[in-house]
């Protein structure tokens, strides 16, 4: 573990497209100075990545983005969501704080001490967080102001069976889950998803994840910009957990950048 790595990375596209593939728990990487403010022990922690990481999901955004008519923009998390999680809300908005996973996670995805009782996430909100959703406002921005639209297609994956951390894990566990808004989502995209990822056998709604990521300037206010989650079963692609990719990967890549073309329209 090292902090060499960026923080983030944004991939560019083709100036037409509107499309940002945003994948932001794909990556292991922890910091030193942040591994030290975790008390699990270095097996433990591994363990804890191979559970919380949606592995190998950068390497389908950029086999989906090589293969595009029109390529899309990536926006990609080069750290672990164990650093912070872009995707949550940083105040009391973030339903997870109930199970210790809000921006900043306390609990592990077993409910056990990741980091201690007091421990102050402000200085990862400032260092991490907070520069993050400032780019991802940014790429945002640029797409609107290039291509009068931008098309948020958020990439994920989740466990077989459910994990003891989840607040919704009883419902459908499909082979790919389309997490939506009802601002956001327009039903033209979902559909689109649907046709796309028909091959790859069922698609479900919002069940056993829902929502979909837009940076807050853009939350609820403006139409122009789109977004879709999608959630990939891990046992369609890979060993579980935190094994290789298998042959499944290649279909969910074809369904994706089908996704992506669709949308670039």
């Amino acid at each position: 573990m090292t902090s060499a790595a960026p923080s983030f990375e944004l991939l560019p596209g083709a100036a037409e497209s509107p499309v940002i593939l945003h994948v932001p728990h794909s990556a292991r990487e922890i910091p030193p100075e942040v591994r030290a403010g975790i008390v699990l022990e270095d097996s433990a922690l591994e363990r804890e990545l191979d559970h919380i990481v949606d592995a190998h999901t950068a390497r389908l955004a950029e086999r989906a983005a090589e293969a595009s008519q029109v390529t899309p923009w990536r926006f990609v998390n080069r750290l672990s969501r164990l650093v912070v999680d872009p995707e949550r809300f940083p105040d009391e908005r973030e339903e997870m704080l109930a199970v210790g996973m809000g921006a900043v996670y306390t609990r592990t995805t077993h409910r056990e001490a990741l980091r201690p009782d007091d421990f102050d996430p402000a200085p990862l909100i400032s260092r991490y967080f907070e520069p993050y959703a400032r780019a991802m406002t940014d790429a945002v921005a640029r797409r609107l102001a290039a291509t009068g639209r931008a098309v948020i297609i958020d990439v994920h994956s989740y466990p077989t069976a459910p994990l003891p951390y989840e607040l919704h894990g009883a419902g459908p566990r499909p082979p790919v889950c389309l997490g939506t808004d009802s601002f956001h989502t327009p039903s033209e995209l979902l559909a689109a998803a649907r046709a796309a990822f028909a091959p790859c056998g069922e698609t479900g709604l919002d069940s056993p994840f829902s929502g979909t990521y837009v940076p807050l300037e853009f939350y609820g206010g403006d139409p122009r910009v789109s977004a879709l989650m999608i959630e990939l079963r891990r046992d369609t692609y890979m060993a579980e957990p935190g094994g290789p990719a298998g042959p499944g990967l290649t279909r969910l890549a074809r369904a994706l950048t089908a996704l992506v073309d669709a949308a670039a329209r």
